[in-house]
């Protein structure tokens, strides 16, 4: 399945970039259980630009969770497409994505993110400056609008597209609701009905049937799932059963706790023990989330501090034989 030109994907189901998730490791179970397209953490343009080490290691890209898209951030033309050319000679990735979404604070404060949704000229001046600094695919990623007053993803989505980008991605929310309220599929729809890009959808895709729903409701050619993969990988793979009309693999706790194991042992090799398993306390609450009567073990869970704790919760999880919700 054509994605854009020169990038081939296996489905309509993406991994969502997710600052602080969307890690080496997530990223390859994600892929595993059929994410057709990944992107790494949001990194910023301006951080790369000052060779700062630990922004460069949110670059790392792995063959097996390919194609994967390096996501940056920032708000000066000149310095985007610099970071962007740093960002790909780091990871040679297939291609750049460049994020107007992100509602934090502390990204919009600095004009970044979705405090770009308030400038349309802005936006088409940093993808066109990106556009002609790299030799791979840009794509972008914006939000509904900044308020309910501005709803004006058809005209940031068209300026993003005459500068250049290949694709764009959508969240139905504003920058004012953060993630509260319900993501609009109509902005979406219109976006789609607006531009000749492939349009990927975002927001409220927590569950197979939810994606179906999107992808009916917003014509959209992609959907992109976020908090619904958080502590659950396998959504990418009942998204596809679904979608091709085949029966839905069976979700277990053993299953969960396999992923999460495997999440934990890459992410062991390639940040070392003691970094990884304080990150991973999270991915284990959101695993373990998805377990019913899990709530005693989410205690010992939020304070493990080696692989083989987190294997001891694991065992402990299928030998009390948790069910995952329904």
């Amino acid at each position: 399945m054509k994605f854009i030109d020169g990038i081939d994907v296996a489905n309509r189901f993406f991994l969502a970039p997710m600052a602080g998730v969307t890690d080496y490791a997530f990223r390859t179970v994600c892929a595993r259980q059929g994410a057709a397209l990944c992107y790494t953490e949001m990194v910023s343009a301006k951080a790369l630009c000052y060779n700062d080490r630990k922004t460069a290691i949110l670059l790392d890209i792995d063959g097996e969770h390919r194609p994967c898209f390096a996501q940056i951030f920032g708000s000066e033309p000149d310095i985007c497409a610099k970071g962007a050319r740093l960002a790909l000679e780091i990871s040679h990735a297939d291609g750049i994505d460049i994020n107007m979404g992100c509602p934090m604070p502390k990204i919009v404060k600095n004009g970044e993110g979705s405090a770009l949704m308030r400038d349309t000229d802005r936006i088409y001046d940093i993808v066109k400056s990106v556009k002609n600094a790299v030799d791979v695919p840009v794509t972008v990623k914006i939000r509904a609008g900044y308020d309910a007053e501005h709803i004006n993803a058809v005209s940031a989505a068209l300026a993003a597209q005459e500068a250049g980008a290949a694709a764009i991605g959508v969240h139905g929310r504003t920058r004012e609701q953060l993630y509260t309220g319900i993501s609009d599929r109509g902005v979406i729809a219109s976006v789609k009905k607006a531009v000749t890009v492939p349009v990927i959808a975002s927001g409220d895709a927590f569950s197979a049937q939810d994606c179906m729903d999107i992808l009916r409701d917003t014509g959209a050619d992609f959907v992109m799932i976020a908090r619904g993969a958080q502590g659950n990988p396998h959504i990418f793979a009942q998204c596809i059963a679904m979608y091709e009309g085949k029966p839905m693999p069976e979700l277990t706790c053993r299953s969960l706790m396999e992923s999460l194991l495997s999440q934990a042992e890459i992410a062991c090799r390639h940040k070392g023990e003691r970094k990884a398993i304080a990150e991973l306390r999270k991915h284990t609450l959101w695993y373990l989330g998805n377990l019913r009567g899990a709530k005693s073990l989410k205690v010992k869970a939020s304070m493990i501090n080696s692989l083989e704790e987190l294997k001891t919760v694991c065992d402990i999880a299928i030998n009390e034989g948790l069910q995952p919700r329904g």
